[in-house]
């Protein structure tokens, strides 16, 4: 079961990379996290009473929260960089980069958990996954003309904290129903990120949002909100190095909407790095 709600947390994420590309054409990426974080936490809360485990929240030890709280605020710091760097860079360049935490997080995983069975066979796999997001993220000069190639620390920041957040979150979530635990962690998300809008005295722009783009960043919202929801029942109930790269192959769906979305094509170079990854992932998660 943890294998399958990795696969369906790929689907939804997949999805909500390019709805919030969609929200984001006019509206100030930090505003738009803000937003979209209101709706994750709403969607979150009503799957937590639906699970009739609200009543347990004063159940969860000073630990769990401790890191449940860390990995909130591992993934607002994520999240910010991710959507500056999707509001200034092209989808197919951007997410292969923030893809790259798999290979941290699968790392983190195997020396900081003790996830060491099948050990060749997860190395083995992160090799190819290595590989296959060097191909992707192999870009020619002109590639940067769009923001000068300002999106790319952004990137490269939202992959070393989302690596973060899926070990904080492993242990966080020990002992703490799934659904609470996103709740919880959610919720520090949310404070980080209108923190982040009302520092920046970006507040005013909330009226000014256009419809269309609401809308977007709203369904990306819900479609966070599933990913969540599957990814940290699976993160509970699996293996941290095998569910990482499992959920990070959103990354076909990605591809295949930004194409028929935006046009967006991928290089020759950047489908064989694609393809790597997904092998990489396969052998992992058939071997788990």
């Amino acid at each position: 079961m943890w294998l399958i709600m990795a696969v369906l947390s790929a689907l939804f994420a997949g999805v909500t990379a390019i709805l919030a590309k969609c929200g984001i054409k006019k509206t100030d990426s930090d505003v738009a996290t803000a937003l979209r974080t209101m709706v994750v936490l709403l969607f979150s809360w009503i799957m937590v009473s639906v699970a009739g485990s609200a009543g347990t929240i004063t159940q969860i030890s000073g630990r769990s929260l401790l890191f449940l709280v860390l990995s909130g605020l591992s993934t607002g710091a994520s999240w910010i960089c991710y959507f500056k760097a999707l509001s200034a860079g092209d989808v197919n360049k951007v997410v292969p980069i923030d893809k790259s935490s798999t290979i941290l997080a699968v790392l983190m995983a195997i020396f900081l958990l003790g996830e060491t069975e099948h050990l060749a066979v997860r190395l083995g796999g992160t090799v190819l996954l290595a590989l296959g997001v060097f191909l992707m993220i192999e870009q020619k000069e002109t590639d940067d003309s769009k923001g000068n190639g300002i999106w790319r620390p952004y990137a490269i920041a939202s992959a070393v904290f989302a690596a973060l957040t899926s070990i904080l979150a492993k242990i966080g979530i020990s002992g703490v129903e799934s659904n609470l635990g996103t709740a919880v962690r959610t919720g520090v998300v949310l404070v980080m990120a209108w923190l982040i809008v009302l520092f920046k005295g970006k507040q005013g722009q909330v009226r000014e949002i256009d419809r269309r783009e609401l809308l977007c960043i709203s369904l990306s919202g819900l479609a966070t909100g599933a990913s969540w929801l599957c990814y940290y029942y699976a993160i509970q109930n699996g293996v941290v190095s095998v569910v990482v790269p499992v959920d990070k192959m959103s990354i076909l769906v990605t591809v295949a909407f930004s194409y028929m979305v935006f046009g967006e094509k991928l290089s020759g170079k950047a489908a064989a790095g694609l393809t790597l990854m997904v092998i990489g992932t396969l052998i992992m998660a058939i071997w788990s």
